[in-house]
């Protein structure tokens, strides 16, 4: 299996939002890409621009960070002639490598756009570079950028960023520094595309939580109703864990619960409810994690205070109306 790490370029509407296209609000225009055999050595590289269709002139902003004339994108081939031969360039069986997680979504977009065929496979598996450099070197809640990745590891700036073949090669670097079991450990999964029925809902044990991207329900209320997102099962004994605290509101789209499991400890919940791509139905990415004595008893502290909180300003609203 072969590594094809890609990084793109895109432009937006050069008169400002007012002139934005709602189901394109960025325009790719390059596409760079390495592919690494199995053993990371590279044996390929893509490398187009695309003729942009929707916005073409480049934005300022465009212009400041990427390092490629109008007329270089006016000669360039369109969209679904270079994304054809991206696809046949990539071949099959391969696992995709990238430096966050936008490009999939723009990619994608682009892809809907110009009416061309969707050939990521789904679910869309694939590895978020930046994620995984935070989760092996740091805390794994900072999301740093490319450049600060090579010069944490040490290694030479012998190209300019902001290219899309450069950022892919310098990605491919980062990569080749990660260790192997961290790399197939931390994958993550794309939203563009969402499962649509029960029988396609995408859930993955990662050892220490587990993951459930849910179907799609008309309303919020449907999603928070479901039995099967609502449940709190042990993912080490499949027994149902008894909830502490019921599932509550953390934030505007994020929900928290924790359940207790008689032979292996404290459960907590979260939710995040989406809008899927379109904003025509809604989805959540359910995790349930083991957590200690210690991080049980201050969420339910921290539960505790909002609710007194949120006690104190009703009672104080009350009071303001007499």
């Amino acid at each position: 299996m072969n590594y094809i790490i890609f990084d793109l370029e895109w432009n937006q509407c050069p008169d400002g939002k007012s002139g934005e296209l709602k189901e394109l609000p960025f325009e790719i225009i390059e596409i760079g890409a390495i592919k690494l055999n199995h053993e990371l050595q590279e044996i390929g590289r893509f490398h187009e621009y695309i003729r942009p269709r929707v916005y073409r002139r480049l934005h300022f902003r465009t212009q400041e960070i990427i390092h490629v004339s109008q007329q270089t994108l006016n000669e360039a081939a369109p969209f679904p002639e270079v994304i054809e031969r991206f696809r046949q360039w990539c071949d099959t069986d391969v696992c995709y490598c990238i430096w966050g997680s936008l490009d999939f979504l723009e990619l994608q977009r682009n892809m809907r756009y110009h009416h061309t065929e969707n050939f990521f496979p789904f679910p869309l598996k694939y590895y978020d570079i930046q994620k995984i450099f935070s989760l092996t070197f740091e805390d794994g809640k900072n999301r740093r950028t490319l450049e600060y990745a090579i010069d944490f590891l040490g290694l030479p700036k012998d190209v300019a960023f902001h290219e899309a073949i450069s950022d892919a090669y310098y990605t491919a670097e980062v990569i080749k520094h990660i260790p192997t079991e961290k790399l197939m450990s931390f994958y993550s999964f794309d939203y563009f595309r969402t499962p649509k029925k029960r029988k396609d809902e995408i859930y993955v044990e990662f050892g220490s939580y587990t993951k459930l991207i849910s179907r799609e329900f008309t309303s919020k209320k449907e999603l928070l109703r479901d039995r099967k997102i609502a449940s709190t099962r042990c993912y080490l004994c499949n027994q149902t864990a008894k909830k502490k605290l019921r599932w509550m509101p953390s934030g505007t789209r994020n929900y928290i619960c924790l359940a207790y499991c008689e032979q292996h400890g404290y459960l907590k919940g979260k939710l995040r409810v989406r809008h899927t791509e379109d904003g025509s139905a809604y989805y959540c990415v359910k995790t349930l994690k083991l957590i200690d004595v210690d991080h049980a008893q201050e969420l339910c502290d921290r539960v505790m205070t909002a609710r007194e909180r949120r006690r104190i300003r009703k009672h104080s609203e009350d009071s303001q109306a007499e």
